[in-house]
């Protein structure tokens, strides 16, 4: 006998009894999205190589160390998506959505794919839900974007998430502080990490978000950005703070915040937890002013922001948020013999075309496996039809969980057991 073939490192199955947790959270996260007025963007899972190195950032640890590459037989560079925005970015710029009018609202639930140590909350192949605003530089937006996402973690039930924002500013202030960057770490070269050495020319900010406990420790007396803010950007921060206190949002400035991704600019946040280890930040985001013009377009302000499901699902589990189980089978419709294993087939059929769910036997089984099954996939109610059922046309419908019985008419069976489905609903409501 063959071994079986294990999935890869760094993914998981999501099996049957555990995917209702998935459509839940996705369900909620369509319908706050399309509350702002955000429609789905789907793209590829692999892009060209240079989209993430020009668009993520070639000094960040995404695209140094952690994208999946590879080469095609057309001796192309492709890579799987590490990310949202920059696919996202690239549409919107290949499809001219700029016509259709701006700013252009996005959200998106897809896979992504990063080369780095599995973890709780964290696998090679991982799913988020992220969500793209393309030509606004209002600092409304800013405010919008965290409020969308604030708003998902009051409908789930998640009270104990802080949000920390900061402003990393523009290009123009980013370049003094940068120069306050190398004279400040041009200290510690020798206790550097290789990679940050690397950085201290090219792009100093790197090195504060940089995971090695030497370099995160030296980081912490680094000079702050926050202190080091144009006028423009120091006004625009004050103002996306102003509509977060008049939207009730609850925030902390952090002047550490940085985030992983070269294409940030002014707002900077996330949203942290300490209820699931290390891997804290639950959602992160901010302002990409530059990107659109990075990857060829016209100069477009922009800005977005994503979370991972894996590790949203484990705040959620640690939190004691329960998820609604999923509904169950409403009937179950038992047969002995053809004739009956025929009709079974029919009725289930219209049954679910009138809305309700119905299973019925495709497997062969005697009537005591039968109800078995219907016990174990938790049917609501069930039906046992044979030669006698089908020669008198009627049946009796079973309460599975009182016993009750109540007859109906096969000719009219899917009507009259909607109606078994109504009354037993209102006596539950009305606790008979």
């Amino acid at each position: 006998m063959a071994d079986i073939i294990r999935k890869i490192k760094g993914t998981e199955d999501i099996m049957p009894k555990d995917s209702y947790r998935w459509i839940f959270l996705e369900d909620i996260m369509r319908r706050q999205a399309n509350a702002y007025g955000y429609k789905e963007v789907r793209t590829p899972v692999f892009e060209q190589t240079s989209l993430f190195a020009r668009g993520v950032g070639e000094t960040t640890d995404v695209v140094q160390k952690e994208m999946y590459t590879f080469s095609t037989k057309g001796d192309e560079s492709i890579t799987l998506r590490p990310e949202g925005t920059a696919g996202a970015a690239r549409a919107f710029l290949e499809h001219s959505v700029q016509n259709d009018g701006l700013p252009s609202k996005q959200y998106y639930l897809t896979t992504c794919y990063r080369y780095e140590k599995p973890q709780a909350g964290r696998q090679r192949e991982f799913h988020q839900f992220g969500i793209e605003v393309f030509g606004t530089q209002n600092p409304s937006a800013d405010a919008e974007v965290i409020s969308l996402v604030n708003g998902l973690f009051e409908i789930l039930g998640l009270s104990k998430i802080r949000l920390e924002i900061n402003s990393i500013g523009c290009p123009k202030c980013r370049s003094k502080y940068h120069e306050k960057l190398r004279e400040y770490f041009s200290q510690y070269k020798d206790k550097l990490c290789d990679t940050c050495l690397g950085r201290l020319e090219r792009n100093p900010m790197r090195i504060i978000d940089c995971k090695s406990p030497v370099c995160s420790e030296i980081a912490k007396d680094a000079p702050k950005m926050i202190d080091f803010l144009c006028e423009e950007c120091s006004q625009h921060f004050e103002k996306v703070k102003s509509y977060l206190d008049i939207a009730g949002v609850k925030y902390e400035v952090n002047p550490t915040i940085v985030r992983g991704l070269d294409y940030y600019t002014k707002t900077v946040f996330e949203f942290v937890s300490d209820n699931i280890g290390a891997q804290g930040t639950v959602c992160g985001g901010g302002r990409y002013d530059g990107l659109i013009e990075e990857l060829g377009g016209q100069h477009t302000p922009s800005l977005g922001c994503a979370m991972g499901i894996e590790r949203l699902l484990l705040l959620i589990e640690s939190s004691g948020v329960e998820i609604p189980k999923p509904d169950t089978c409403d009937l179950y419709i038992a047969s002995m013999g053809e004739n009956a294993s025929l009709k079974a087939f029919a009725l289930a059929e219209e049954v679910r075309k009138s809305g309700l769910s119905a299973q019925c036997d495709i497997v062969g089984r005697g009537l005591r496996p039968q109800m078995k099954f219907a016990d174990k996939i938790g049917a609501k109610f069930s039906v046992v039809l044979g030669d006698n059922e089908i020669e008198e046309n009627k049946a009796e419908v079973k309460n599975m969980e009182t016993g009750e019985k109540t007859p109906v008419s096969l000719t009219d069976f899917a009507k009259e057991f909607e109606d078994i489905m109504i009354n037993a609903q209102t006596q539950r409501i009305a606790g008979i």
